[in-house]
């Protein structure tokens, strides 16, 4: 029996990464959530580790997946304490725990670790984030590789997926405000231009992530630092005019060529996937097919969002 613990398994990556492993014939899949419990997913905060030690020796997994996280840059750009918590020093002691039952650790990061003026970026480039979020999810690649014996870092751009709500993605974020601009007497919906965005579909990642443990089960485990992203360009005015097509929308979208965000925005963090690709692992769904797939799951009633 492959035993393999997924921290954040209630969140937008987690949901699918269960999905797909508990597929696995002869696996074994232990999922935490903290906002969302249930009866297939043990209650965890993830910030405090004599909780996690426990959790960890009780399950010994022989794979740690670590994909809870703060990901929101504007709430670490005000709370870096929280960002710190859950990025840095709860990955440090997940890794703790992992060694002490000679698990493998996957942690996952983000495209934001770099400033997005050099694209497209490899996984061995100089990373150089511009806002508390890439910085703490920098500090968390570099708690992993001081304390996870076995460890590896998959590095991840905007996520998209099946949701709960419209707000869980970046993407389907945009989904009432474009709706709004389609009323009759609606107003055109400003969408960022400047921004280049490489949106990837979850159940891709989680295809990725499966076929990483699978080389971990075989023995070929794979440490260091990779990455994984979707290969269309887009910025956010761009996935609006691809939802309101998909949503069958007469949506009024005005672009926006100039960044107006509080938080400091890379322009273009494209990551290069090819040290996966090198191990023939990964699988890309086009996004046309991808968005129409999770609305078709979270359909548009009426006037507003059906939850």
């Amino acid at each position: 029996m492959f035993k393999v613990a997924v921290i954040g398994g209630s969140g937008l990556l987690g949901r699918a990464l269960v999905d797909e492993l508990t597929r696995q014939t002869g696996w074994q899949i232990v999922a935490t959530a903290f906002s969302r419990p249930s009866p297939r997913r043990v209650a965890l905060d993830i910030r405090d580790a004599e909780a996690v030690g426990h959790f960890i020796e009780q399950t010994a997994p022989d794979a740690v997946v670590i994909a809870a996280a703060e990901r929101r840059p504007d709430v670490c750009e005000h709370n870096p304490a929280l960002a710190r918590a859950l990025n840095v020093d709860a990955v440090r002691s997940l890794a703790a725990a992992a060694n002490r039952c000679g698990a493998w650790t996957l942690s996952i990061s983000t495209d934001y670790v770099f400033d997005g003026s050099h694209p497209p970026y490899r996984h061995d480039s100089a990373p150089a984030p511009l806002n508390a979020y890439g910085r703490s999810k920098l500090e968390g690649e570099r708690a992993l590789g001081e304390t996870a014996a076995r460890g590896c870092v998959l590095r991840l751009p905007l996520l998209y997926g099946p949701i709960v709500d419209w707000s869980e993605s970046a993407v389907t974020s945009l989904v009432p405000a474009i709706a709004a601009s389609a009323a009759p007497d609606g107003r055109a919906a400003t969408m960022d231009a400047w921004a280049i965005r490489y949106p990837t579909f979850t159940p891709d990642v989680a295809c990725v992530i499966r076929q990483m443990l699978e080389r971990h089960a075989c023995g070929e485990t794979i440490s260091g630092i990779v990455q994984w992203s979707g290969d269309e360009p887009m910025t956010k005015y761009e996935i609006a005019v691809h939802l309101a097509e998909a949503l069958q929308l007469d949506a009024h979208l005005a672009p926006q060529h100039t960044p107006t965000d509080a938080t400091p925005r890379p322009h273009n963090c494209h990551l290069a996937s090819s040290r996966l690709e090198a191990l023939g692992i990964g699988r890309r769904t086009p996004f046309d097919t991808a968005i129409r797939e999770v609305l078709a799951a979270f359909p548009w009633r009426g006037d507003s969002p059906s939850a």
